[in-house]
């Protein structure tokens, strides 16, 4: 399996110094070019997930390989796009784009791979701008072009479009579409949005919290473009909103007792 996460724990330590687990013997198999969100309450733990596949956070117990090597640090093999760009305002949007390829390229090389993935988001006439004078749209595709500028075996999505309007975002779900057919990038994309995750993935995995697991892997076998109004599509979000209310009463609930009690 290209992307291998082998019952993989995760705990961080407590105020009281006991250990706060946010998930624990964790599975999941991930071929080579799918699109699979990670989809789930809060506090469920994907985005961790997704931070441990980056090599962003260590693993208390388990593996994650890719392609056979396990990943023990951040590295070129894996590009990141978080909620917020992660743009350096400092630099122009070609400069942000060429700023990974340093010392693994000549400048003039970086140049070129620049242009193609500016060019790949539409973003080649505001090559010269600064990242102020970008809309919060723009700014994410400069992050995706410059995730994907350094060639990623994977490329993974915290929640990109989260703090978008829903204009923008369904803008961005069009191109991201269109980038991800033309890459063929394995992308692994965390998102609270039910409709997100059918309408952009192959895979919707759906994880449940306290504690944190897979409680369903749905193949979405539905050619795209999706519309919301396609029957197979209303029938799989009402499959996972079912799921997710279980878990969303959860939470409310452990919430509802910890105010109580304090």
């Amino acid at each position: 399996m290209f992307l291998q996460i082998e019952a993989v724990s995760k705990s961080f330590a407590g105020d009281s110094g006991t250990d706060y687990p946010v998930f624990s013997d964790l599975d999941l198999a991930i071929s080579e070019n799918q699109f699979v969100a990670l989809l789930g309450p809060s506090g469920c733990g994907k985005s961790t997930l997704l931070s441990m596949v980056a090599g962003l956070e260590s693993i208390s117990k388990g593996r994650i390989a890719l392609e056979g090597n396990a990943i023990e640090a951040p590295d070129t093999d894996r590009g990141m796009v978080f909620q917020e760009g992660a743009i350096f305002p400092w630099l122009s949007v070609k400069e942000n784009v060429m700023f990974p390829l340093k010392g693994t390229m000549s400048k003039e090389q970086a140049s070129q791979v620049a242009d193609r993935h500016l060019k790949m988001v539409h973003l080649s006439r505001f090559k010269t701008n600064f990242p102020h004078e970008l809309s919060g749209g723009m700014q994410q595709r400069v992050a995706i072009a410059r995730a994907l500028a350094m060639d990623p075996k994977v490329l993974l999505m915290d929640e990109p479009f989260g703090a978008l309007d829903e204009q923008t975002r369904h803008i961005l779900h069009e191109e991201l579409m269109k980038i991800w057919e033309e890459t063929k990038k394995t992308i692994v994309f965390v998102t609270h949005s039910i409709q997100e995750a059918i309408k952009l993935s192959d895979r919707v995995v759906v994880m449940g919290t306290r504690p944190g697991r897979i409680i369903a892997d749905f193949d979405i076998d539905i050619p795209r473009p999706r519309q919301r109004s396609d029957e197979r599509v209303i029938e799989i979000e009402e499959r996972i909103m079912s799921l997710l209310e279980v878990e969303i009463q959860k939470v409310l609930e452990e919430e509802l007792d910890y105010d109580t009690a304090y």
